[in-house]
């Protein structure tokens, strides 16, 4: 952690909607000004929620009306922001989070993937991805190594 950098601690929530997840995260980033992060890491925790949270609302909570919260618990420390992402929707296929292979781009260009990044961008820019299930709840953890 940068020297004297604040302790962070804090709990965003939201529906599962997509008006909802970009409130939310506009909320999260807000809640981590005290960190100072710079614009590289800040790009890089807006991109990792954004896709976790899309993620969620596209597929986990595809079969709900929407009013399905997601919380977001962050925390600081010296390892970086830990984040738990946790959501009431289908359990992940096969109960595990996705490898995050990058997909294959030595295609014709109609060929090109239009999907598949989301994954490969979490797991490139986290450095740990754990997911589980817990009871009826989806719990995805991340490490990002920023404000340190």
């Amino acid at each position: 952690m940068t020297k004297g950098a604040p302790q962070l601690s804090f709990t965003v929530s939201l529906t599962g909607k997509e008006d909802a997840v970009r409130i939310g995260l506009a909320e999260a980033m807000a809640l981590l000004a005290p960190l100072e992060l710079d614009a590289d890491e800040a790009g890089t925790v807006e991109l990792v929620l954004a896709e976790a949270l899309n993620n969620i609302v596209e597929h986990a909570l595809a079969a709900t009306d929407g009013d399905t919260a997601i919380q977001i618990h962050a925390k600081h420390g010296p390892n970086g922001l830990q984040v738990a992402i946790i959501d009431e929707g289908v359990p992940m296929p096969l109960g595990k989070a996705p490898v995050g292979n990058a997909p294959t781009l030595d295609v014709e260009t109609l060929d090109m993937p239009e999907g598949g990044f989301g994954w490969f961008m979490i797991h490139s820019l986290a450095q740990q991805v754990q997911y589980q299930r817990v009871g009826e709840s989806n719990h995805l953890n991340l490490l990002l190594a920023v404000g340190l």
